[in-house]
């Protein structure tokens, strides 16, 4: 028994097979493996290690029409923080709607952070934590949002 055989059933735990090693002739065996090329492996470049970034996109829409192209970041994986400030009521609340279907598709969420402020994430995106409104203004209570 050889010595990498008795080393192999010191540490097997099955005794009940005997393996017996054959070695190739040296000519076979340099005609059928490559030559071996020292590299080191173990060191690692930073930048490919390096994580994706995410990207908050802050959008201040004056109409509907752009709320396509919010949704468009939403689709692309990017969280949005839109101001409704500058739009009208019916409008504000067309695009809040027509955003809320986009995050739904992605399985994404979308937040209200301020009285005409929402946050909109993709699904890649964790949102923990809450904003709790400690006023209650009236103009807000009677536009139902």
């Amino acid at each position: 028994m050889s010595f990498k055989n008795k080393i192999k059933s010191f540490f097997s735990v099955e005794d009940e097979y005997e393996y017996e090693y054959v070695e190739e002739p040296e000519q076979l065996r340099e005609e059928t493996t490559p030559p071996v090329q020292k590299e080191h492996r173990n060191v690692v470049n930073l930048q490919t290690m390096k994580q994706p970034t995410s990207k908050v996109v802050l959008h201040e829409p004056r109409t509907y029409n752009e709320a396509q192209e919010i949704a468009d970041h939403i689709i692309n994986r990017r969280s949005v923080v839109i101001n409704l400030e500058r739009v009208n009521h019916q409008q504000a609340k067309r695009i809040v709607d027509f955003l809320s279907g986009t995050v739904y598709a992605v399985n994404g969420d979308i937040q209200k952070l301020g009285a005409h402020t929402f946050l909109c994430t993709p699904d890649n995106v964790e949102i923990s934590g809450s904003i709790t409104e400690t006023y209650l203004d009236e103009e807000d209570f009677e536009r139902g949002w």
